[in-house]
């Protein structure tokens, strides 16, 4: 069933149509491995109601959260799996499942609009009335609180073998959360946090207490005060320190927070991405915040080398496992083997982004990745390779006291699991500060590198 098949029908039931809607997004998603987002973007097609459509997310949202869970339950009521000839009949029995268990949705609408969706599908109605009976079971089910079982086995393994047991499960527990909603303010925090009816974190960032309601209507948007922007998200352009003044390339630069975090610290930005309506969007955000920044919508590896910046920022392409909270749907729609391709891409950005910094200058290079060879094995890789790059280390300041951010070399390093406001989490994200020396050293000395071993003849940019 595509989105367009999921709109109002004439004499449907109360709750119908939000139901169709979901199971098309969920079809696109695990059947197409296409992203939430971009399902989503075609919802406005189902013409349902605002409330309809906060349901039909909702519904999605904590679909894929708890997908393994809820495919665990629900095994307890099948002598096998569903036949491939079966039409959507399994997902219908997952949205029932999701709700009654989750969402704590009255069991009499979630079973009857079950049951009518299966009969609409020309393959799943001869499977109506067995979804009828296995979710006349779930009603006196509780739910199970497991976390591990909504991670992929190949995800799972990754995670144990980088972080541990322990930690792997605290990272798949804060993965069941909503996330907050995180906003850069151009200044005062403090103020803003007060105005917006959030915190100040200690990073700089505001965090909503409630995030509901149009983003469009708070205090602030329309004077562009302010931009949505993890608070994890946040943290690489701080490494840079003072920017005022500096030339700054933002490599990989949409959907463009960090753009604007630049331009709102003073710096010359020369923003490069791309995708053409991405940077679109990019500029509509920075007319909005009154903020101004060359945008260039270019290839990164064919940016001309013969320019160089005082700093460059490469926020590459990645699997974005850091970022599950938000997008619930990446365990099921990425692999292993894309993140191999992946790496390779990070690795040829990374080469021609450091051609792009001035003797002297910073490079900070980024992913939303918790995986180590998309981060922190992809910056041994490179300075092994140039022997005219050096690490600086991080300072406790220069992620705001927060030390636990800080890996054993130096770099950052953020986890889902890792709590800042309202006990609630940020994304994973890396992060590593590399200089450009004035002066190469051996290859086999500027492996891993911190700039304030170097010996002292080399002249450096202030981070």
């Amino acid at each position: 069933m595509g989105l367009s098949a999921a709109k109002h029908r004439k004499n449907d039931k109360a709750g119908l149509a939000a139901r169709r809607a979901a199971l098309a997004i969920l079809s696109a998603v695990l059947d197409d491995a296409r992203p939430v987002d971009d399902a989503l973007m075609q919802l406005h097609a189902a013409g349902l109601e605002p409330r309809d459509r906060a349901f039909v997310v909702a519904l999605v949202q904590t679909s894929l959260r708890r997908k393994g869970e809820s495919e665990a339950i629900i095994a307890r009521f099948l002598t096998k799996k569903l036949p491939r000839k079966s039409g959507n009949a399994a997902l219908i029995l997952f949205l029932g499942t999701t709700q009654l268990l989750y969402l704590e949705t009255p069991a009499h609408a979630v079973i009857d609009l079950a049951v009518t969706l299966a009969r609409e599908d020309r393959d799943a109605r001869h499977f109506a009335n067995l979804i009828n009976a296995v979710l006349r079971k779930l009603v006196d089910v509780k739910p199970i609180d497991r976390p591990r079982l909504n991670v992929p086995d190949w995800l799972w393994r990754r995670w144990t073998k980088t972080y541990g047991n322990d930690i792997a499960e605290a990272i798949a527990h804060a993965h069941l959360a909503e996330p907050a909603l995180d906003l850069s303010v151009k200044s005062d925090p403090e103020a803003w946090a007060k105005a917006l009816n959030g915190i100040a974190l200690p990073t700089g960032s505001v965090r909503l207490k409630d995030r509901s309601g149009a983003i469009e209507g708070l205090p602030g948007f329309g004077d562009g005060a302010w931009w949505v922007q993890d608070a994890a998200a946040a943290l690489p352009v701080r490494l840079l320190g003072d920017v005022a003044g500096r030339t700054v390339l933002d490599l990989c630069s949409a959907p463009g927070g960090k753009t604007a975090q630049l331009a709102a610290r003073g710096a010359k930005v020369t923003a490069v991405d791309q995708s053409a309506p991405r940077m679109a969007r990019v500029s509509e955000n920075l007319d909005r915040l009154k903020l101004a920044a060359e945008l260039v919508v270019a290839d990164v590896l064919e940016f001309p080398s013969d320019r160089l910046f005082d700093a460059v920022l490469l926020d590459a392409p990645c699997s974005a496992t850091g970022t599950i909270r938000r997008h619930p749907e990446l365990p099921f729609i990425k692999s292993e083997q894309q993140i191999a391709e992946l790496v390779e891409l990070q690795a040829r950005l990374l080469a021609h982004a450091a051609k792009l910094v001035r003797p002297g200058g910073s490079l900070i290079y980024c992913t939303c990745s918790l995986e180590p060879e998309e981060g922190e094995d992809q910056v041994e890789r490179f300075l092994g390779g140039h022997p005219d790059y050096g690490r600086v280390k991080l300072a406790v300041e220069d992620v705001a006291g927060e030390s636990r951010f800080i890996t054993p070399k130096g770099d950052l390093r953020s986890l889902p699991s890792m709590n800042i406001g309202q006990d609630q989490g940020l994304d994973g994200f890396y992060a590593a500060r590399l200089a450009r020396l004035v002066t190469a050293l051996p290859a086999k000395v500027g492996t891993g590198l911190a700039i304030e071993e170097a010996p002292k003849r080399m002249s450096l940019a202030n981070p």
